[in-house]
């Protein structure tokens, strides 16, 4: 397969020194942070990205990226995590037992420690993308991090509520393909899977009920995420053509532990800790009602017709907006879905003004030269 954009590449970011910072979690995991430095700023922006995707997703070279508008807007000093979740790291292709709780738990705390470490005790924003938001509220509700000046949450936060398919398929989904089909993981490439292999076999079977274009691997990550045709974005015209075509790039592989867990949340309606063993110990039974009002000052961002979390981050607004008046704001996005308010084509126009104008009421915009 030729493709017109390469994966894993930093080509979409403009006049910025690109560098790569390796560290280590308590449970043994090698994580990375991409900093992407055009000049020094009071305010730090951190980018999380959710399951499957990584970083690549906020770097799009085929549209007007998230990382080159906060550039732009002089909020020079930006950088992206990839985190056990993510497909530039080789955990999501094996066979684990890894669950949202690890992600708070582990991985935040120490991005945050390295993060500090480089940019000492200026201003850190956050923006983050589906699971990435999810997890990051439950550190944030088990005090594992804190000195956050503003956060930015696109679809989902503490609150999850998801389509009865979806519903269906979370039940049902991992036991089948794992002891049905012998597989650990979900994969998106359904266009390249080989005759008769078993990745050849679910692809066609999901491409059964799905018309709305040739693209198999757009079909399996529709399958994967949510109920529509398609799922994660509004229509096909919300992508860039390129966008469309490297969709399995941008989300290639999921484990399915993940997804027990996000069943146990959309059975209790917000977020739970999934075990209950010493391990996890410091962690609350329940996000939702451990963050209290200490949250720092929240964007819940939805699309109007989400397809994946539904009305999740309307209703956390509504919990959280009780208890802390005023602090918390809710933009509805009309005609985008799920992931299209970061990699639709238009966003950089229709959705990330919005981010820009939150984190300037919670920092002071100066850039230093």
């Amino acid at each position: 397969m030729t493709r017109r954009i390469a994966r894993y590449t930093h080509t979409g970011v403009h006049d910025a020194a690109v560098s790569v910072h390796p560290f280590s979690t308590a449970d043994g995991l090698g994580l990375t942070l991409t900093r992407f430095h055009r000049a020094d700023s009071d305010d730090v922006v951190l980018l999380l990205h959710g399951l499957p995707a990584s970083s690549d997703m906020f770097i799009m070279p085929e549209h007007g990226n998230l990382v080159n508008f906060l550039h732009d807007h002089g909020y020079g000093d930006v950088w992206a995590l990839d985190f056990r979740m993510s497909n530039r790291l080789p955990y999501n292709g094996e066979s684990t037992d890894f669950s949202l709780d690890d992600v708070a738990l582990y991985d935040h705390p120490a991005a945050l420690t390295e993060l500090r470490r480089h940019v000492g005790d200026r201003r850190v924003h956050v923006i983050a993308q589906c699971l990435g938001s999810v997890s990051f509220f439950m550190s944030m509700a088990a005090g594992l991090v804190d000195d956050i000046a503003s956060v930015t949450c696109n679809s989902v936060s503490l609150v999850l509520r998801v389509p009865s398919w979806s519903r269906l398929k979370l039940r049902f989904g991992p036991p089948v393909v794992e002891y049905g089909f012998g597989l650990p993981v979900l994969n998106a490439y359904g266009d390249a899977a080989r005759f008769p292999g078993r990745n050849w076999m679910i692809s066609r079977l999901v491409s059964m009920g799905h018309r709305e274009c040739a693209s198999r691997d757009c079909h399996m990550v529709s399958f994967m995420w949510g109920s529509g045709r398609p799922a994660m974005f509004y229509d096909h015209d919300s992508l860039a053509p390129e966008t469309h075509e490297r969709w399995a790039d941008l989300f290639p592989v999921a484990g399915l532990s993940y997804y027990r867990h996000i069943r146990r949340m959309v059975g209790a309606g917000h977020a739970v800790k999934h075990r209950r063993t010493d391990e996890y110990a410091t962690l609350p039974d329940d996000y939702l009602a451990a963050a209290g009002d200490r949250l720092p000052p929240c964007l819940f961002l939805t699309g109007a017709d989400n397809r994946v979390f539904l009305d999740s981050n309307i209703v956390a607004h509504r919990v959280l907006d009780a208890r802390t008046p005023g602090r918390h704001e809710l933009r509805v996005l009309d005609r985008y879905s799920h992931v299209d308010p970061i990699v639709g084509r238009h966003a950089d126009r229709d959705v990330f003004p919005h981010m820009l104008a939150h984190l300037r009421a919670h920092g002071r915009d100066r850039q230093v030269a």
